[in-house]
């Protein structure tokens, strides 16, 4: 048996640039930088931004458990643990590159200090030493940069602790200038969306009177606290969820659950912006997937879907759901570097296709009728102005000839009711439904539900009308007559108002 070999490490230099490309954005390279925080038992992360144009610099501050010497060598070594490895339930990393690739993404200059018994240990990766040809080899430093010291004071106050570093960050500050509004700017919105991403990603640590962990930026005040974002408005009595379904598996338990969020009718313009989230309601539909409790994927229905695959869509804009498992299960979820991405296992994917199914269906309902169909009892027998006639043809809307407000214009026309009728007819072949369609995918829904902004004397007037046609005309008594109008769209939303209604003194 030939057992010869050779050795061939790959060149430093031409690694770490490939590294470089994995595609961190800086928020996710921030979490993944925060997610070591929390495996070494950190109550507090405190990131600070200092924008000085090219040489403008991010530093991430926790009081965890900290490193001496040789584990700081390990953790600033690529690949220093292997995925195969056994973890605790709450570690959060998977491949062993996370510090350094999440770095490496958009830094050129990576030190690291840790606090951990009284002393401190350093290690600095210098992208632009490792390229020098006299050099491109893996050269880990063991003290900061000259100039570079103050930077790492935080951590003196801290008994233990670990201090993140990131100089030189070309690929962001790229044609920034210490002196321009315009480059200020820019960077200020990108720690806008930082703190916005944080916020969703850990949101389930952050959550809480007692949470379990505080994100600090540019501060250490209340005002510097990063909050949490709640995907799936919970706190809402108009949020409907589904109860928690959990399904074991070889590798640990999947938790699954679904929510349809209430519609924009029954929430306040603050919060409906809150809930609109980082990217607005169409784009949040979908899966919420959760690793340990801390959200890997944020909406998206992971390729599922029959007899298409779903699309995020404006009709199911209110449905979200939340799927959490285990680390024990990375690799049937085939969580990658960046744990950006997760596909389901094969033997999952019915139970979440018909979980999303059920609450892609009520989503659709409590958009389609503003609300009304919500977490409360749909009304039965709901008599709309509206039909929808499903025709080979195709789909028609269609005026409600048995509607009572329809019913009393055509019978009080009387010999003109043709020309009543033409007029309906002539209203139901122009329904203006692309341009309809159009702005509401455009601009978001269009308007509130049927005289939702007062509701003015207008809708009081013609409930007066109808119900004097009722208990006059059509001979019901007061009781059936406000029956009939609380079983008819609009006036089931405001039975303050039918309830008031008495008839007239003769």
């Amino acid at each position: 048996m030939n057992n010869s070999y050779e050795l061939v490490p790959p060149p430093a230099h031409a690694m770490i640039e490939s590294l470089r490309g994995v595609g961190y954005s800086v928020e996710a390279a921030l979490a993944d930088i925060i997610d070591n925080s929390l495996a070494a038992d950190a109550k507090n992360v405190r990131l600070h931004f200092e924008f000085a144009g090219a040489d403008s610099w991010i530093s991430i501050l926790d009081d965890g458990r900290g490193m001496n010497e040789p584990e700081l060598r390990r953790a600033m070594t690529l690949g220093g643990r292997s995925p195969l490895d056994t973890r605790t339930s709450s570690d959060l990393g998977r491949f062993g590159f996370g510090l350094k690739t999440a770095s490496f993404a958009q830094c050129r200059r990576l030190t690291v200090a840790s606090k951990k018994g009284g002393s401190r240990a350093v290690r600095r990766w210098d992208l632009d030493l490792i390229a020098r040809p006299d050099v491109n080899d893996w050269r880990l430093l063991s003290e900061p940069a000259p100039g570079s010291e103050d930077r790492l004071l935080g951590l003196e106050n801290e008994d233990s602790g670990t201090l993140v570093l990131w100089e030189r960050m070309d690929r962001l500050t790229a044609g920034m200038l210490s002196d321009d509004r315009r480059s200020e700017d820019a960077f200020l919105l990108m720690i806008d969306r930082v703190e916005q991403h944080l916020g969703m990603v850990f949101h389930r640590f952050l959550e809480g009177s007692h949470p379990e962990l505080k994100i600090f930026i540019n501060g250490t005040d209340a005002r510097s606290r990063v909050r949490p974002w709640d995907p799936f408005l919970a706190w809402s009595p108009a949020t409907s969820i589904t109860p928690v379904e959990r399904i074991p598996t070889a590798n640990g338990l999947v938790e699954l659950q679904g929510y349809v969020l209430p519609h924009k009718d029954q929430l306040t313009e603050e919060e409906f912006r809150e809930g609109a989230g980082r990217d607005g309601w169409t784009s949040q539909q979908g899966f919420y997937v959760y690793r340990n409790r801390r959200l890997l994927v944020a909406g998206g229905w992971l390729g599922l879907g029959e007899p298409r695959l779903w699309t995020r869509e404006e009709p199911y804009k209110l449905a979200r759901l939340s799927l959490e498992f285990p680390n024990t299960a990375d690799e049937d979820w085939e969580i990658d570097i960046k744990k950006s991405t997760a596909r389901p296992p094969r033997v999952l994917k019915a139970r979440l296709t018909a979980l999303a199914e059920t609450v892609r269906s009520q989503a659709r309902q409590v958009f389609a009728h503003r609300g009304a169909y919500g977490k409360r009892a749909p009304t039965a027998d709901l008599q709309s102005a509206w039909t929808v006639d499903e025709a080979g043809s195709g789909t028609r809307y269609r005026i409600n000839r048995s509607h009572p407000a329809i019913l009393l214009v055509l019978e009080a026309a009387g010999r003109d009711q043709a020309v009543v009728e033409q007029a309906l007819r002539l209203i139901e072949e122009t329904v203006p439904v692309q341009r309809i369609w159009l702005d509401t995918v455009e601009k978001g829904e269009i308007r509130k539900e049927a005289f939702a902004e007062a509701p003015p004397p207008e809708l009081e007037g013609i409930a007066c009308s109808l119900f004097k046609h009722l208990t006059t005309r059509v001979g019901l008594s007061p009781e059936l007559a406000r029956q009939q109008l609380l079983s008819t769209d609009p006036f089931q939303n405001y039975p303050d108002i039918i309830n008031r209604l008495v008839p007239e003194a003769a």
